[in-house]
């Protein structure tokens, strides 16, 4: 039986530096990914930055720096938040990797032999921010409702990827969740899209975009960036482009470099909406073509909004990452991601709010909890066991507001149990009552900090040394 968990992220476009989003979807893969090293799982978690197209080439060039150059700082910028967001990747993998472009030149050369792939022309609106050609009914007022521009209208010779006569194919097997989508709205909205229209034949190459990777069968052409960016999910584990992904034993060679290509298929790849419509319907077909396992749960969440309305330089209201990580440290800013409501749904903060979370739950309730704890205890309690308090569903659903509201309904009541028992008092005039309730509480916390492992690995591992050494901690101080 497969003992493996394989979580994804989406690569991200290497135009500008991370931004909140991008964090909010990494956290998510990361509190996944220790969850199921818990379970004592081989685990695989793979993030990366998509570096290619138009759009890059164009940012690049107004920067005065060459396209290679340019990504290379981008990238400098991502790895250092994980870093500072204390994400344990398995992989950081990179659309500019050579090991990543040989093995895109095969799929290509694989699906043109196969004839999934053919030269034809395309005419349609193409959207640069995007990098991704738009139908009318896309649109809003004309414009694309991402970037708010009007896309282009372009005809030019392309090759294309034959995607009607897999749509019945794809169809079925998102109806019998074997290419399950989730949350259930928009495996509706996708259903929905492929019942009413036959899909276009798409484009996967441009002509006249020099950064690129060439296509093996005709190098006047560079590979449409939605078409090599999806392999990441295959060259990230060490996949060099043959038909079949084979079973294979964890870090098996093949040709001669280590592979992880027994995590296929991946268990959970995080996406935000705005890139759920070629993620359900491109990413699948690819693989259909090649005859590969499709990913088992392809989960969608929102976005991330400021007083209702998406974070923009014009309306004022954009909060970086770096400032939340510079006010609420790691696991401040871990915790306020995931418990700002369902993942699943846009979800919407303002830094007072964010400020008021913060005092309320961490400083007032977790910290507060601890330290009382810490300040009364001269017991010498032997260490508890491995549990939790939220159930293993609510995470495999992606539940991790539950999760952490169940966390936070205990330190509430623990809070509440202090009060009324007074252990205080309680010192002075009950021993035995007061080693009975000192040792509930400590039962109680070191069940917290268990639960809050893959949330806050650094807030546990200091309430159990806590715990241990009986050495007073100020977890979380108020801000103002």
């Amino acid at each position: 039986m497969k003992n493996n968990f394989y979580v994804t992220t989406p690569i991200y476009y290497a135009n500008d530096k991370p931004h909140i989003g991008h964090a909010y979807t990494t956290v998510a893969a990361d509190v996944l990914a220790r969850f199921h090293k818990l379970q004592k799982q081989d685990v695989f978690l793979l993030t990366g930055t998509d570096e290619h197209g138009l759009k890059i080439q164009k940012v690049a060039e107004k920067s005065g720096k060459n396209p290679q150059e340019f990504v290379d700082g981008i990238v400098g910028e991502y790895k250092k938040l994980w870093k500072d967001l204390n994400i344990e990747y398995s992989n950081f993998i990179r659309t500019t990797d050579e090991n990543h472009k040989k093995a895109v030149q095969k799929v290509l050369q694989t699906l043109y032999d196969k004839s999934a792939i053919y030269k034809g022309e395309y005419e349609g609106l193409y959207c640069i921010g995007c990098e991704q050609f738009k139908n009318e009914n896309e649109l809003v007022d004309g414009k694309c409702p991402d970037h708010e521009t009007v896309p282009e209208k372009l005809r030019e010779e392309c090759y294309l990827l034959k995607m009607t006569e897999k749509q019945k194919e794809l169809i079925e097997k998102i109806e019998k969740n074997e290419f399950e989508i989730a949350p259930e709205k928009y495996k509706n909205e996708i259903l929905s899209f492929l019942k009413s229209q036959a899909l276009k034949d798409i484009s996967i190459s441009r002509k006249n975009v020099k950064w690129g990777i060439e296509l093996p069968f005709n190098k006047e052409h560079t590979t449409y960036v939605w078409m090599e960016a999806f392999l990441n999910y295959l060259t990230g584990l060490g996949w060099d482009g043959l038909e079949e992904v084979r079973p294979l034993s964890a870090k098996t060679t093949i040709r001669g470099r280590t592979s992880d290509l027994d995590f296929w298929p991946p268990d959970v790849q995080l996406i935000g909406k705005d890139i759920l419509r070629v993620h359900a319907t491109i990413w699948p077909i690819m693989l259909l073509h090649l005859g590969l396992p499709l990913p088992k749960l392809l989960f969608t969440h929102g976005h991330i909004l400021s007083g209702g309305k998406k974070m923009s330089k014009t309306l004022g209201n954009v909060i970086t990452i770096e400032e939340v990580l510079e006010k609420f440290g790691v696991d401040g800013t871990r915790y306020l991601l995931l418990s700002a409501g369902t993942f699943g749904s846009d979800v919407d903060v303002t830094m007072e709010r964010l400020i008021e979370k913060y005092n309320a739950d961490l400083a007032n309730g977790l910290g507060n909890l601890v330290s009382r704890f810490v300040k009364l205890n001269d017991l010498m309690i032997p260490i508890g066991s491995n549990v939790a308090l939220y159930k293993k569903e609510m995470l495999e659903k992606m539940e991790f507001d539950q999760c952490l509201n169940f966390v936070w309904s205990k330190i509430r009541n623990m809070n509440k149990f202090i009060e009324d028992n007074k252990p205080w008092e309680l010192a002075k005039t009950d021993q035995e009552k007061f080693t009975h309730v000192m040792q509930q509480l400590y039962f109680g916390i070191y069940e917290i900090s268990e639960s809050l492992i893959p949330f806050m690995p650094e807030t546990s591992e200091k309430i159990k040394k806590a715990l241990e050494t009986k050495e007073s901690t100020i977890l979380f101080q108020r801000i103002k």
